[in-house]
């Protein structure tokens, strides 16, 4: 039987989703307590692969397991997060079709990313402190241009596996939310790095060393050499997995900007 599990994640202490050798990471995490809880060697797939300190306040993983006789679902999601470190949570699990896959079939994803204006003790693990507010509007009129179909190679890091660079971009925006600001972006894909190079690239306009015109320039140059630098991890949250409605329903994603950002 396949699963969708939907899961949270605080990523300061992880080197990123995906497996990876002599280093601690959520996949590792989620397959080493998967397996504890359902007695047999259990191996997911998650949505996409966050980077080292990037967090998940929604992303979705699929595995193939049997649940030992007795358990119920709601019963394994309760030893699962028993199972698991703090700062993984498990929030649902359904059963999808056999052929169904966390990554091939996800229609879109969204990302945000948070910056505070307003000093704050409890925000640092979860976002970026500017000491001036950038220039909201002309961050705007620059982030209007990745609307639509484009090759996103001047915001990929070099010597990535994509095939190619093509997003479609649905939404992409800064908003005020209380004591910063917030970026939204969603897509049907992302290439590497690319959420954190766009907003280095947006602050870089909104702080007034580029402007609107010149964030466009760069976006159609397809060189990364022109865009800025990628912003730091921890204001990013992979914040929500679309599905076909057959096989995830609308009702079980979430909505709206992640709790700290409504405070």
């Amino acid at each position: 039987m396949r699963y969708f599990l939907h899961l949270a994640y605080d990523g300061t202490q992880y080197h990123g989703w995906q497996i990876q050798p002599r280093t601690l990471t959520v996949q590792q995490e989620l397959d080493r307590c998967l397996s504890q809880v359902l007695r047999q060697p259990v191996y997911c797939l998650g949505s996409g692969r966050t980077d080292s300190g990037v967090h998940a306040s929604h992303q979705v993983a699929h595995f193939d397991a049997e649940l030992p006789l007795g358990l119920d679902l709601p019963t394994f999601l309760y030893r699962l997060n028993r199972a698991l470190p703090r700062d993984i949570r498990a929030q649902l699990v359904h059963e999808v079709p056999d052929k169904a896959h966390a990554r091939f079939d996800a229609v879109a994803r969204t990302y945000e990313y948070h910056v505070r204006t307003v000093p704050d003790p409890f925000a640092p693990t979860f976002s970026l402190y500017l000491d001036r507010a950038p220039d909201l509007a002309a961050m705007n009129e620059a982030a209007a241009m990745l609307l639509g179909t484009h090759d996103f190679t001047s915001f990929s890091k070099v010597k990535g596996s994509e095939k190619h660079y093509l997003c479609t971009c649905f939404e992409a925006g800064w908003h005020e939310v209380p004591g910063g600001l917030a970026f939204r972006i969603r897509a049907n894909r992302f290439v590497r790095g690319m959420v954190r190079l766009v907003v280095g690239t947006l602050l870089t306009v909104g702080r007034g060393k580029m402007s609107p015109q010149e964030f466009g320039e760069v976006f159609r140059s397809l060189n990364r050499v022109h865009a800025s630098g990628a912003a730091l991890a921890n204001g990013l949250f992979l914040c929500r997995v679309e599905y076909p409605a057959d096989m995830v329903p609308a009702a079980a994603l979430p909505t709206g900007l992640p709790y700290f950002s409504r405070v």
